[in-house]
C-alpha cells in the first residue's frame, strides 16, 4: 500500500513537473510571439493619440478606455476565433483576408494625406463639436486592421504548437499587447497634465520640467499624429507587399529585397538603412493603393457632379 501510494505522489510530481514545464513553454512562447509583432505594437501605439485630439482633456481617458475595450474585443471575440478555424481548417485565406485589411489600412492613411493636401483636414476641425461615438468607431475599426495582423505575426510564431497551446497564447498576446498599447497612449495624452502637476510644486526642478511637458506635448502630438498616418501606410503597403510574394507574385517584393541588399553591406549602418529601404517600399506601395482607393471612393465623384450639372444645363 506505501509503495503504491509513493508511485502515486511520483506520478503526481511528474505530472506537475510536466504542467510547470508546459507553462514555462507557453509564457516563453507568448514572448517570442509578441516581440516578433513589436513593430505593429509601434505603429498602433503612434496611430491612436490623433484620434483624441480635439476632446476635452477630462475626456481623453475615458475615450482611450472604450477604444482599449473595443481593440480587446475584436482580438478576442472576433480575429482570434476567425483565425484559429482558419490556420486549422483553411490555413492558405489568412493572406487574402490580411490583404483585404491592409487595403483598407493604406485607405486610411491615404485619405488623411489628402485631406491634408485637399484642405479638408481644417474644415472638419472647424465644424463643431467631436462626436466621440465616431472617434471611437473610427478609432476601433482602425486598431482592428492592427490588431489583426498583430495576431497574425504572433500566430505564425507559435504555428507549430498544438491547438490549445496555441489559443492560450494568442489569448496571453492580446492581454499584453493591449495593456501596453493603450497603456502607453493613456501616458502620452496625459502627460501634459503631469505637466501642470510638475510646474505647480515649490521645487525649480520640477516646475522647469512640468513647463516643458506642458509645451512639449501639443508638438509631440502633432508629431505622433505625423508618425501614424505614416504608420498605417507603411503597415498597409508591407501587408501588401508580403501577401503579393506569398500568393506568388514575386517581382515587387524581389525588387525591394535587391534594393535592401544593395545597402545592408554598409558597415556599421547596414542593417538599419536595409529597414529603411524596406519601410519606404511598403510606404510607397501602400500611398499608391490607398491613393487609387481614395480617388474612386471620394476624388473622382466629386468631380463627377459638376459635370454632370453642366450637363443638366
Amino acid at each position: 500500500m506505501a509503495g503504491g501510494l509513493v508511485a502515486l505522489l511520483d506520478d503526481v510530481a511528474a505530472l506537475v513537473k510536466l504542467a510547470a514545464a508546459s507553462v514555462d513553454d507557453v509564457g516563453a512562447a507568448a514572448a517570442r510571439a509578441s516581440v516578433k509583432a513589436t513593430g505593429v505594437v509601434v505603429d498602433d501605439t503612434a496611430v491612436t493619440p490623433r484620434y483624441v485630439q480635439g476632446l476635452a482633456p477630462e475626456r481623453e481617458l475615458p475615450i482611450i478606455k472604450r477604444i482599449a475595450l473595443g481593440s480587446l474585443r475584436n482580438k478576442l471575440l472576433v480575429i482570434l476565433p476567425v483565425i484559429m478555424v482558419l490556420s486549422q481548417f483553411v490555413p492558405w485565406l489568412l493572406t487574402p483576408i490580411l490583404m483585404l485589411g491592409g487595403t483598407y489600412l493604406a485607405y486610411e492613411g491615404a485619405e488623411k494625406v489628402w485631406e491634408i493636401v485637399s484642405g479638408h483636414r481644417e474644415e472638419q476641425a472647424e465644424v463643431g463639436e467631436v462626436d466621440e461615438n465616431a472617434v471611437v468607431t473610427g478609432a476601433v475599426r482602425t486598431d482592428f486592421i492592427l490588431s489583426a495582423e498583430i495576431m497574425v505575426i504572433a500566430l505564425n510564431e507559435v504555428d507549430t504548437e498544438p491547438f490549445l497551446a496555441r489559443l492560450i497564447i494568442l489569448v496571453i498576446v492580446a492581454l499584453l499587447i493591449t495593456a501596453l498599447v493603450y497603456g502607453v497612449v493613456g501616458l502620452i495624452v496625459k502627460m501634459d497634465d503631469v505637466g501642470l502637476h510638475l510646474a505647480g510644486r515649490e521645487s525649480g526642478t520640477s516646475q522647469r520640467v512640468g513647463r516643458g511637458l506642458v509645451k512639449g506635448m501639443p508638438k509631440l502630438l502633432s508629431v505622433l499624429s505625423t508618425v501614424g498616418i505614416a504608420a498605417m501606410l507603411w503597415v498597409g503597403g508591407h501587408i501588401l507587399l508580403v501577401g503579393v510574394d506569398e500568393l506568388g507574385w514575386h517581382a515587387l517584393y524581389d525588387l525591394v529585397h535587391h534594393l535592401e541588399e544593395g545597402v545592408s553591406g554598409v558597415g556599421g549602418v547596414g542593417g538599419f538603412l536595409a529597414w529603411v529601404v524596406n519601410t519606404l517600399a511598403s510606404a510607397l506601395v501602400g500611398l499608391v493603393v490607398g491613393g487609387l482607393v481614395v480617388a474612386v471612393l471620394h476624388v473622382l465623384p466629386r468631380r463627377a457632379k459638376p459635370d454632370e450639372g453642366a450637363a443638366a444645363h
